[in-house]
């Protein structure tokens, strides 16, 4: 479907962070749909996978770290989230650093920066991004 198409189909404004937010993910993928003779291409958006598999391996702590962000709403970890960009916009952008100073772990600090659309990890790094890295 296209952007346009979600937007009618799910009658909401936030289409285009939601699909920031899935790309960011590896969720969906664009690709572009053949005009009819006469109209301009459009780009669609298709779900990659309707399955899940993961094969790694962790700790248990990590394991729970990831769990917890997987099912946590925002309201429950904003204050988290806030202080996460406080301190890049500072200039730490060093994951370890990060994690330390807030007493949580490097996986979570990356979880939390994977869930917003505002953040992304750069190799041992966050980064804030602006709407063109979306």
């Amino acid at each position: 479907m296209t952007e346009e198409e979600l937007t009618r189909e799910v009658d909401s404004d936030c289409v285009a962070e939601c699909l920031a937010i899935l790309k960011k993910g590896n969720l969906v993928e664009e690709q572009w749909r053949m005009p009819k003779p006469g109209e301009k291409p459009l780009k669609e958006f298709k779900t990659t996978s309707s399955k899940f598999r993961a094969s790694f391996q962790c700790s248990m702590a990590d394991l729970g770290d990831i769990l917890h962000l997987s099912v946590s709403t925002e309201e429950h970890l904003r204050m988290v989230v806030d202080l996460i960009e406080q301190e890049v916009q500072n200039g730490n952008t060093s994951i370890n650093d990060v994690a330390r100073k807030l007493n949580v772990s490097p996986v979570f600090v990356k979880g939390i920066a994977k869930r917003l659309p505002t953040l992304d990890v750069r190799g041992q790094g966050l980064v804030i991004l602006d709407g063109s890295d979306r």
